[in-house]
């Protein structure tokens, strides 16, 4: 019998149970994906810990690959044998998950079932970021944080392609090494992050600032940007901002914040297949390089948010049924 992953309440990483499931069947409308393997986030221990409302018993995940295995009625454009990835799956800590056909993501031939788990949150991500949040163009120069993180490495190698002029932050030597490596053109530490960008750009800040961290960051950020740019906060791994006030915005010069979340970036199918194709596109001919930080056996789904939670890894976590 397959089993799956399950939180039957709020804690550590210790509360994750191996249960037993009965294979899934699917409905109108939906596809039965054996998982090949899951991609692990932030979001999930944020569940566990019960910093995020969920009901329990739960089976985390929302993202992983696999292969289709039945097809429910009405569904067009997948059969049986293709390989899928997702976003925005239910249930994927598990041997098979039932994923809605709107919601599945063709995976190219050239591209491993490890790394197309790895792709959709932070390859969609990185893509909303630098073309929709804030659409950067060439001659820009941008901020980022967390830069051999799994998002950051993507981040960075995206405004690279558009070309912009990239300045990121890491805690360690080695992972600034794996910054510069996807192109970072100024690796920094955290410390007096605002006045080194003004260092580094004359004076002037940078055009944008893409922030996944959230309180600990959020005042440097603002103090990066140049006259009427644009802060884009994404994230909260230091925990979430404060109210603030909003006075500050014109004080620092005229500049922009947008809270933006992956949901109102994939609002339809057709959104849904253009950013997809281009990151797996990017993927499939080399141009955009997936850093795979740590690989999980499903069943130690509780060492893997360990990992991810004690910033360990760079890269994506995965989990191998």
């Amino acid at each position: 019998m397959p089993y799956a992953m399950q939180i039957t309440r709020a804690g550590g990483p210790e509360v994750f149970d191996r249960i037993h499931v009965p294979r899934p069947v699917p409905g109108p409308g939906q596809l039965l994906v054996r998982v090949a393997a899951v991609g692990v986030n932030f979001i999930e221990t944020y569940q566990r810990a019960g910093v995020y409302a969920v009901e329990y018993p739960l089976v985390p995940g929302v993202e992983g690959a696999g292969t289709v295995e039945e097809v429910g009625a009405g569904v067009t454009g997948f059969g049986v044998g293709d390989r899928v990835a997702t976003t925005e799956g239910e249930g994927s800590y598990a041997e098979y998950m039932v994923l809605d056909a709107g919601k599945a993501l063709p995976v190219p031939d050239s591209v491993s079932d490890t790394v197309a788990a790895a792709v959709p949150a932070q390859g969609i991500t990185a893509h909303y970021l630098v073309t929709s949040s804030y659409a950067v163009r060439a001659g820009d120069t941008a901020l980022t944080y967390a830069g051999a993180g799994g998002v950051g490495l993507l981040l960075i190698q995206l405004l690279k392609l558009k070309g912009a002029t990239v300045i990121t932050t890491t805690s360690t030597p080695e992972k600034a090494k794996l910054a510069r490596e996807a192109g970072a053109d100024h690796v920094l530490d955290y410390a007096r992050v605002p006045e080194r960008v003004r260092e580094l750009t004359g004076g002037r800040g940078v055009d944008v600032v893409y922030d996944g961290i959230g309180r600990d960051t959020f005042e440097g950020s603002l103090g990066a940007l140049r006259i009427r740019g644009t802060l884009v906060l994404f994230g909260g791994a230091s925990g979430q901002v404060p109210p603030f006030d909003l006075q500050q915005l014109n004080a620092h010069g005229s500049l922009t914040v947008t809270r933006p979340k992956i949901d109102d970036f994939l609002l339809d199918d057709e959104e849904r297949r253009w950013r997809s194709s281009e990151v797996f596109g990017l993927v499939a001919d080399g141009r955009l390089k997936v850093s795979i930080g740590a690989h999980f056996p499903l069943g130690q789904a509780g060492q893997a948010h360990a990992a991810l939670e004690s910033r360990a890894t760079t890269g994506k976590v995965i989990l191998v049924p």
